[in-house]
């Protein structure tokens, strides 16, 4: 059984925006400059639902930089989320928002669990742009 606390730190780690909110961010304008990277596993056929809970209603997310939601390529039920916040302090006052507290409320039934998390520090001089 997976435990209160990771549930709500993966959650809120998938709920801080939408598929993707950044365009051109400098990361060497960010000082420091917080990053998350984690992997979340559905319920069986649930990574759709999951997908879209987390990508709705959250994109207005003060502080977050670039938010990226990603399937995973050979895991039918996994998915990957990846998020520059202009400080970690940014990305705690997120979890207090209530479009990230419902979103929790209705993502958490679909996860089977949290596989992987890191917190990681983007380097400097190095850039995201979405295309498209």
């Amino acid at each position: 059984m997976t435990s209160r606390r990771p549930v709500l730190a993966g959650l809120a780690l998938a709920m801080l925006g939408g598929p993707v909110l950044a365009k051109g961010v400098i990361v060497e304008e960010l000082d420091p400059p917080f990053g998350m990277i984690g992997k979340i596993k559905a319920q069986p056929g649930k990574r759709d639902e999951l997908v879209a809970i987390l990508g709705s209603g959250t994109s207005a997310m003060p502080g977050c930089l670039a938010y990226l939601i990603a399937e995973d390529a050979k895991d039918a039920d996994a998915i990957w989320i990846t998020e520059i916040w202009k400080d970690k302090e940014s990305h705690a006052a997120s979890l207090a928002l209530p479009s990230v507290k419902e979103a929790i409320r209705q993502g958490r039934p679909l996860i089977a669990g949290f596989e992987l998390s890191a917190e990681t520090r983007p380097l400097p001089g190095l850039s995201f742009v979405a295309h498209g």
